[in-house]
């Protein structure tokens, strides 16, 4: 069974011109939903956005004019951001196409490229997309998301009479959730 790509399509809309690309990370963080605009994974797993890149999508080494262009920057990963470096292969843009059109998520969270997208699959090899880590924090933001759901639930008056379930339920989800973050430990 796959999913989607990702639940929340990235925009960029900041209007205001700097003359450091780098003053634009804080708006560009925002637009991007604190995730990478290329793997989709939320840069707290990553230690926050102090550890994320900005990329140029068209490398300004090859396109100065595009330096401070913010319709040009992307918030990404700095595993993403070093592969892709200066190449201008075929990049699909976050922000101008949705990525549900190009790229799904098989049921262990992995980056799976669709066939007919040239791009995704260029993207995909490029940018070592199917690499473990991307699966991982899928799993771990999907685990994060269902236990504060959760935690909603067992706080909620009307569910009394099962809340002793619910913890139950919370209790088994927070030792997958442990088993995962060890797993990641033992990576290192």
């Amino acid at each position: 069974m796959s999913s989607n790509f990702r639940y929340q399509i990235p925009a960029r809309t900041f209007t205001k011109t700097y003359k450091n690309y780098r003053s634009y990370k804080i708006y560009l963080a925002k637009d991007f939903n604190c995730r990478c605009g290329y793997t989709d994974c939320p840069d707290f797993w990553f230690g926050g956005k102090n550890t994320f890149h900005i990329d140029h999508f068209k490398p300004f080494s090859k396109n100065p004019n595009l330096e401070t262009e913010y319709s040009n920057l992307v918030y990404c990963c700095s595993y993403v951001n070093i592969l892709k470096s200066n190449d201008e292969g075929d990049y699909i843009d976050p922000c101008d196409v949705d990525f549900n059109d190009h790229f799904e998520r098989d049921s262990d969270g992995s980056i799976v490229p669709k066939a007919g997208s040239k791009e995704a699959n260029y993207m995909f090899n490029k940018l070592q997309l199917g690499l473990r880590r991307y699966s991982l924090i899928w799993k771990l933001d999907e685990m994060y998301d269902k236990m504060i759901k959760l935690k909603d639930q067992i706080n909620d008056p009307k569910n009394e009479k099962i809340k002793n379930d619910l913890k139950l339920l919370n209790s088994d989800l927070a030792e997958e959730f442990i088993t995962y973050l060890k797993y990641l430990k033992t990576e290192q």
